[in-house]
């Protein structure tokens, strides 16, 4: 039901010609796929609110929250890597111009940060560079 009414915000705002969402959008399908993500892998507010303040010391259910956010966003491959282009791709064509610029930046910054050969921390890596290379743009729900 949840993704019915992202698709369906989607193409309203495919319909109407906008190219970006507004940052209440943004917020608003952020909340969706965090609580998405928070319910799958069981993970606690507490530990993803501190990852959200650059606290990534956190333990695998946290990582794989991670992995959900970034599979979700299309931004990590089934080989477990990121697809740094689809993220650049994906944030030029919906984020307001204030966001997808450091968000840009930061995905550029952090194309290699995944050294992990497991998924999920390897998907922490990649969240963990993106909020350090600009935490006050961190753009990660």
């Amino acid at each position: 039901m949840k993704w019915l009414i992202v698709f369906i915000n989607l193409l309203i705002i495919t319909h109407y010609g906008y190219s970006e969402m507004t940052e209440k959008q943004l917020k608003a399908t952020q909340k969706l796929v965090r609580n998405t993500c928070q319910n799958k892998v069981k993970a606690s507010s507490d530990e993803l609110d501190a990852m959200r303040s650059g606290n990534f010391d956190q333990g695998k259910t946290a990582q794989c929250y991670m992995l959900c956010i970034l599979n979700t966003y299309k931004l990590f491959t089934k080989e477990g890597s990121f697809d740094w282009e689809a993220g650049v791709k994906s944030l030029k064509s919906v984020a307001p111009e204030k966001i997808a610029g450091p968000g840009v930046a930061s995905i550029k910054n952090c194309k290699d940060a995944n050294k992990a050969t497991d998924k999920c921390m390897g998907a922490l890596e990649i969240a963990e560079c993106l909020y350090n290379d600009n935490p006050q743009n961190y753009f990660l729900p």
